[in-house]
């Protein structure tokens, strides 16, 4: 039994900056050097997204656009983290870019998933408030043809 316990704890992954087991997405998080200039423009990439998906709630062709570019930008991760993996030795000091996409997905299609989940959240409400809207004048409008004809 412990040497089963022992075979499977070596099969965990240690990370070679912070000497810590990665055994779940925290302990890889927590992993990452995060001074790497890269990552901090990354990051600072993600604070411009959700200022500008705060920023087209109200321009609703704006916010298609920025959803659009989001997605897109989601889709194409996989070609991105390829391209990462074959040269990051020119802008990292550790190769993060695995094979089944973990790290780019944690940190770049994640936040931007984000955004676009509270783009759509937005254009639900805003749906059902149109919604509301119009319900509400169509009885309105039915009262007042009621009443005139009443009258008449």
């Amino acid at each position: 039994m412990t040497d089963q316990k022992a075979e499977n704890n070596s099969s965990i992954p240690i990370d070679e900056f912070s000497n810590l087991r990665i055994t779940s997405i925290w302990t890889f998080l927590m992993s990452v050097q995060w001074s790497e200039p890269w990552l901090i423009g990354l990051l600072v990439f993600h604070v411009v997204c959700l200022f500008l998906t705060v920023v087209t709630c109200r321009y609703y062709r704006a916010q298609i656009c920025h959803f659009l570019l989001m997605v897109g930008l989601v889709y194409s991760a996989e070609y991105l983290n390829e391209l990462a993996a074959m040269n990051w030795r020119s802008f990292s000091n550790f190769q993060y870019f695995d094979s089944k996409g973990m790290f780019i997905s944690l940190v770049y299609s994640i936040p931007i998933l984000l955004n676009t989940v509270i783009i759509v959240m937005v254009w639900v409400y805003r749906t059902f408030s149109t919604m509301t809207e119009l319900k509400t004048l169509q009885l309105k409008r039915k009262a007042r043809r009621e009443k005139r004809e009443k009258n008449d």
